[in-house]
């Protein structure tokens, strides 16, 4: 006896639709700028309740990352290099290496990048590399519940 299941057949009318990434993405979100001091970026996180938020450029390209762990290596510089840091910009604090998601991505995509890292939000990008908005665990979840049933 095949206990093996029977792949279903999937076309245009039996297709699973999962709605682009741009449906659910908020595009009201925090940036900095690299040249920004690090004790406003640090007033900006604060003020925002944000954990962290990308860095863009003037032609708003994503050139870095900002997080409060980033940030908490000032102490570490003042107290142990004896450096002070009241100089000190956003770009010397930043990660440079910024995981993001197109604009084109569908969300089973994105959900499937948040479950093979540790992420909790990613940058969305246009084709020219621009921030367009960004999309949180918090969103996919959001747009899962929205889709209807009878996608399934």
């Amino acid at each position: 006896m095949n206990f093996t299941p029977r792949k279903a057949e999937t076309d245009a009318t039996t297709g699973i639709f999962f709605p682009e990434v741009s449906h659910c993405m908020a595009t009201d979100e925090v940036t900095l700028h690299p040249d920004l001091t690090i004790n406003k970026a640090i007033d900006i996180l604060l003020n925002n309740k944000v954990t962290g938020v990308p860095v863009l450029d003037d032609h708003r390209v994503i050139v870095g990352w900002i997080s409060e762990k980033d940030c908490l290596r000032i102490i570490l510089d003042s107290a142990y290099n004896n450096l002070p840091y009241q100089d000190k910009t956003v770009a010397d604090y930043m990660s440079h290496v910024v995981k993001t998601v197109s604009i084109n991505s569908d969300i089973l995509d994105v959900a499937n990048e948040f479950l093979t890292t540790s992420y909790r939000k990613f940058p969305v990008i246009n084709d020219e590399g621009q921030l367009v908005g960004q999309v949180s665990r918090r969103d996919i979840l959001k747009a899962v519940r929205n889709i209807k049933n009878t996608t399934w």
